[in-house]
């Protein structure tokens, strides 16, 4: 007896998170970094961000290199995104850029690069005068400025399985600098299926799949101190100023993230839709404040809606994190937004408590344009499946 395409979706949907939970087991023994990739966790596309997030099902245009690869099997035509976010008040900016291009009838490709940063550090290594234990004077002419920016570059590829059953793969590229005085590299990919009906879609994507391995180094000689030591003749070193040791570098895993989700569209009048989404995080790395949790497994719920008038206007609102904790309790982050399309191009814009409704983190805006390469022979229609 054939299993139907949805039961075949649940299998292999059960088995990637048995596999992201597995991963658990060796890495106990490594030191394990619990935000070691957290850039990269806000999302991309302000639709999307504007929906809560949940968008793993969803997901059906370029961004879905970042939210499940699977959905760039969606484009019809090649598309561009880029958006623009300040997170923290404006404190962190950061962009996101993509490209996803279908090669045949069943295959497509995407690549994705992500900066986030923060710009205009204040070094302040030699403002202390050593020998008075104080500040020097007038310590603003010895301050120096360094940025600290995380990036990643991906690559994926989605392949049309079977009629409304489609994989897909992201390879991660991860860059971490800090100024002149530690850098990291880290490696991973993520695998994600969707499976859709008529109405109903479904997604599993696993974030970090091979568990990403990040190696850090630590460059001492950014840590040197300008004023000579008159009992050595040399300068002071960092340990003998501060009364610290200097950090040391090492290789931390980031381990996987299982995100589940589920849609609906349904038509709302002529020409109209209302499109409603759920999401639900299985992180394995023991986070456990601030998280629904059992055991070293935590739970992250997302939903959002998103009210589509004439394929034109569209108004979105969600809920991008539900927590609770012994501070604040029952907490959660709102979402909302607008988008825009005129013919090939859309714009859209997101707003939210980055922090949540007791924070005073500030608000994070998302703007993003998306724009649709609708060319003669451009169209995956236009594209034949090779021999």
């Amino acid at each position: 007896m054939h299993a139907s395409h949805g039961s075949r979706l649940m299998i292999l949907g059960l088995l990637l998170v048995v596999w992201a939970g597995g991963a658990l087991g060796p890495a106990q023994a490594q030191r394990v970094a619990k935000y070691g990739a957290d850039f990269l966790s806000g999302g991309v596309g302000a639709r999307a961000l504007g929906m809560g997030g949940a968008y793993v099902a969803l997901a059906r245009d370029v961004n879905a290199g970042y939210w499940n690869p699977a959905g760039l099997s969606g484009l019809s035509y090649p598309e561009v995104a880029y958006m623009h976010a300040e997170r923290f008040a404006g404190i962190v900016s950061f962009d996101y850029g993509s490209a996803a291009f279908p090669i045949n009838a069943r295959s497509t490709v995407g690549i994705s690069f992500f900066r986030s940063g923060v710009n205009d550090i204040k070094n302040t290594l030699n403002a202390w005068d050593v020998e008075r234990d104080q500040p020097k004077a007038r310590p603003e002419t010895y301050f120096e400025s360094f940025s600290a920016a995380d990036m990643a570059f991906f690559v994926s590829y989605a392949r049309v399985l079977r009629e409304r059953l489609a994989l897909g793969v992201t390879g991660k590229i991860i860059r971490r600098t800090i100024g002149d005085f530690a850098d990291a590299w880290g490696y991973s990919f993520d695998i994600g299926v969707q499976y859709s009906t008529r109405r109903f879609v479904f997604g599993v994507n696993i974030q970090d799949a091979s568990t990403m391995l990040q190696s850090w180094s630590i460059n001492t000689s950014a840590f040197a101190i300008d004023d000579i030591n008159p009992a050595t003749g040399q300068a002071y070193t960092f340990e003998e100023v501060f009364e610290q040791e200097l950090p040391e570098g090492g290789t931390f895993l980031v381990l996987p993230v299982a995100r589940l989700g589920s849609g609906i569209i349904l038509p709302a009048g002529t020409g109209n839709t209302v499109t409603l989404g759920f999401d639900l995080d299985l992180a394995f790395d023991g986070q456990q404040a601030n998280a629904f949790n059992a055991g070293a497994v935590s739970f992250h719920p997302r939903l959002g809606g998103e009210f589509n008038l004439k394929n034109v206007v569209a108004l979105r609102a969600g809920v991008n994190r539900i927590t609770n904790g012994d501070q604040y309790g029952f907490d959660f982050v709102p979402s909302v937004g607008a988008g825009l399309r005129l013919r090939q191009i859309a714009v859209d814009y997101g707003f939210g408590d980055f922090g949540g409704l007791s924070s005073d983190l500030g608000y994070s805006h998302r703007i993003s344009v998306q724009l649709t390469l609708e060319r003669p022979g451009k169209g995956r229609a236009e594209a034949a499946e090779p021999e």
